[in-house]
């Protein structure tokens, strides 16, 4: 089975605790389909509300991608079995 992974760009919104640019994840690897949310914020990518859309959407994606590769999961419940 081929593995593929997909970051779709969803929005940008904004709460009170800044500006998000939220993606979608869809990915196959190892014969384990995943679907994941991310959103960042724009100031962690080091753009503002200033630049334009698409070099927002390019850095929050790279931050984003880069966040999530790193992340280590771990399973409510499981540490019981």
């Amino acid at each position: 089975m081929s593995e593929s992974n997909l970051v779709r760009f969803k929005n940008i919104s904004k709460k009170k605790e800044g500006m998000f640019a939220n993606f979608k994840v869809k990915g196959l690897m190892g014969g384990t389909h995943f679907t994941a949310s991310i959103a960042v914020d724009i100031d962690a990518a080091e753009v503002h509300a200033g630049d334009t859309l698409e070099k927002i959407i390019e850095q929050c994606a790279k931050v984003g991608v880069k966040e999530f590769q790193k992340c280590e999961f771990q399973f409510e419940g499981i540490s019981m079995i």
